[in-house]
């Protein structure tokens, strides 16, 4: 264990038992933060106590809607102070970070430039958009973005914090310098770089951020995007409907400024409660104990890796410094998606394998089939969990399996297959 992880905030699941093929429970090593984080302990308790004031928002005279305004509010300016938002900033609630580069997507007056490495969700908004492929160093990417904002004139450099494939991050002052050099604005895709640092918009003098709540270990359906309110109040209603409005008559609208333009319907006061206690709880440890328990993991893990034969750790850029909790590797022979189902049957260890909506960046990283494993952990994870990932792998390399595999509606599963697949009992409900 490392030894920050005595500071760090609890995490549900935890001490989740998981069933193996062969008829074991183990403890389950979670290594699939990258999509999906578990709750924080503080979150889960949190909202079991703003559930029972579940009510509507901002026009009711009742107790429990009062309450639920504030806490909506309250979770606003909360997670705007968070992600270091200027006093100006609107502070959207949207439903995760796709939806919040959907809603930036319908607002921004002119091109986007942005690196084929993006996630999906930053990578297939835009309406006027030109990617540049990454080049094999940070250093000549930065040329290369500044070459494109030299040839044409763009609104908007969009630009992951982290890349959700690798975990390498981009060096965000030098990209925000060459764009305003160029006379354009930059919005972040924070997704994976903020459930591990400080993201700081006004010191950085990003103009967006998008967020979710289900990375940031709030998985209650909620995501921000967070920044500069002009282009938002310019834009149409990204929803059209109730709470989105001023005035309404049969012939016109008058829509609203500011967030409320972009939040018709009633939102999830319970996500947007549990994002901004996400928020609270992680704040503190963000700067130094999360990272450093993150580099004691990221470093035994690629030391791990480096040792099996056939198993190949991708990177997209050979002079890169600054990394979080994300590994992606492939083992020579075996598809992706053999290998993990191979280490959740036989060693209840959960990973993610595929493309992770990052085909482009996975095309280039490993031509041919493009698939990998990736490996994503965070603040619950441990050494014993890295070190059981490393041995089953280095088994599997040395050994084999013990169980047989085979493709089952397009997926690799064991066969057979023992695991109950229904705990709670619903399935015939």
């Amino acid at each position: 264990m490392s030894s920050a992880l005595a500071s760090l905030p609890a995490v549900l699941g935890a001490d989740l038992q998981v069933p193996l093929v062969t008829g074991e429970c183990v403890g389950y090593a979670n290594l699939d933060h990258a999509a999906s984080a578990p709750a924080l302990a503080a979150v889960a308790e949190h909202v079991a106590e703003v559930i029972p004031f579940s009510a509507s928002v901002h026009r009711g005279a009742g107790y429990a809607s009062q309450v639920c305004t504030s806490l909506l509010e309250t979770a606003r300016a909360t997670i705007g102070r968070f992600l270091g938002a200027r006093a100006d900033d609107a502070v959207v609630f949207t439903r995760s970070t796709t939806d919040a580069l959907n809603l930036l997507a319908t607002a921004v007056p002119g091109r986007v430039l942005c690196l084929d490495v993006e996630h999906h969700a930053n990578l297939l908004p835009w309406r006027d958009v030109r990617r540049v492929p990454a080049a094999a160093t940070i250093e000549q990417t930065l040329t290369d973005l500044a070459t494109a904002l030299a040839e044409e004139e763009f609104a908007l450099v969009a630009v992951t914090g982290a890349s959700n494939v690798t975990g390498e991050a981009l060096p965000i002052a030098d990209v925000v310098a060459l764009a305003r050099a160029a006379g354009a604005r930059v919005a972040l895709d924070a997704a994976q770089l903020a459930p591990h640092r400080r993201v700081d918009i006004a010191a950085w003098g990003v103009d967006y951020v998008a967020i979710s709540g289900h990375k940031l270990y709030a998985p209650y359906g909620a995501g921000v995007l967070a920044g500069r309110a002009d282009w938002l109040d310019a834009a149409p209603p990204f929803l059209a409907g109730g709470g989105a409005t001023l005035a309404v008559d049969t012939c016109t609208v008058r829509w609203a400024s500011g967030a409320q333009r972009h939040e018709a319907g009633s939102p999830n006061v319970v996500g947007a409660a549990a994002l901004a206690q996400a928020c609270r709880t992680l704040a503190p440890v963000l700067t130094d104990a999360a990272p450093e328990h993150e580099r004691v993991l990221s470093e035994r893990l690629s030391a791990g890796l480096a040792e099996i034969p056939g198993v190949t750790e991708l990177s997209i850029w050979s002079d890169s410094t600054d990394k979080v909790g994300v590994h992606a590797f492939t083992v020579a022979d075996r598809p992706a998606g053999y290998v993990a189902a191979y280490l959740s049957a036989e060693h209840g260890i959960g990973v993610r394998d595929g493309k992770f909506c990052a085909h482009p960046l996975l095309d280039r990283l490993n031509p041919g089939s493009g698939a990998a494993l990736r490996a994503s952990f965070g603040l619950g994870t441990t050494t014993e969990h890295i070190d059981r990932l490393v041995e089953a792998l280095d088994t599997l390399v040395r050994r084999g399996s013990r169980w047989t595999y085979a493709p089952v509606d397009g997926r690799w599963a064991p066969t057979p297959d023992p695991r109950p697949r229904d705990p709670f009992g619903v399935g015939a409900a």
